[in-house]
């Protein structure tokens, strides 16, 4: 999938080289478009930002746990992930991080998607929506879904879908959605445990 014609790495280290015994360079999953500060601004301790791979020893995978199965990965694994979803240029992971304790608190994933159907024009699907039990009621769900709409119209989607459960409706009304259609779902017990090649 190749949904931006431009991508650019954020690197925030000076050295890049890096050995398997190296902390590798801070790479962003993306850059652009960026979040208007207005959405950004979470409050003073709070940090509203792209996902990095430094965000691995940030607890970003027991974040997801508390969505979902989400086994932890080894660093290097999660890092070649990182990298092959910044190199499609399809997948938008906002997150937000608790800057005194250096915790990541709420997440959520745009995923990008041409439509042939469409004449090639791109939908964009919301996944693993998740804010942390501590920090609840602080309105961080509300504000990472409107990122993920601010970034999908940036992007030129002409719609943005997603899947829930009946108790999160009302939520995703909050967010301005519709409940529209049905889902439905087949999964393959065979593959629960099977990662690809990378």
């Amino acid at each position: 999938c190749t949904c931006r014609p431009i991508v650019r790495e954020v690197v925030l280290s000076k050295d890049r080289g890096f050995t398997n015994n190296m902390a590798p360079p801070d790479m962003a999953q993306w850059v652009t478009p960026e979040l208007p500060a207005e959405i950004r601004n979470c409050g003073d301790d709070l940090e509203m930002r792209p996902l990095r791979s430094s965000d691995w020893e940030k607890g970003y995978i027991q974040l997801l746990a508390q969505l979902t199965t989400a086994p932890l990965m080894p660093r290097a694994e999660f890092d070649a992930i990182l990298r092959r979803m910044r190199d499609s240029k399809c997948y938008y992971t906002v997150v937000v991080e608790h800057l005194p304790t250096k915790k990541i608190v709420a997440a959520a994933t745009l995923l990008v998607e041409f439509k042939l159907i469409r004449g090639g024009h791109l939908g964009g699907h919301v996944e693993d929506v998740v804010v942390d039990t501590a920090m609840r009621g602080r309105s961080l769900g509300i504000k990472i879904i409107l990122a993920l709409k601010s970034v999908a119209k940036d992007l030129g989607c002409y719609k943005l879908i997603l899947d829930c459960s009946q108790d999160n409706v009302k939520f995703y009304e909050r967010c301005g959605m519709k409940l529209k259609e049905v889902q439905m779902a087949v999964y393959f017990p065979e593959n629960q445990d099977r990662r690809p090649k990378l």
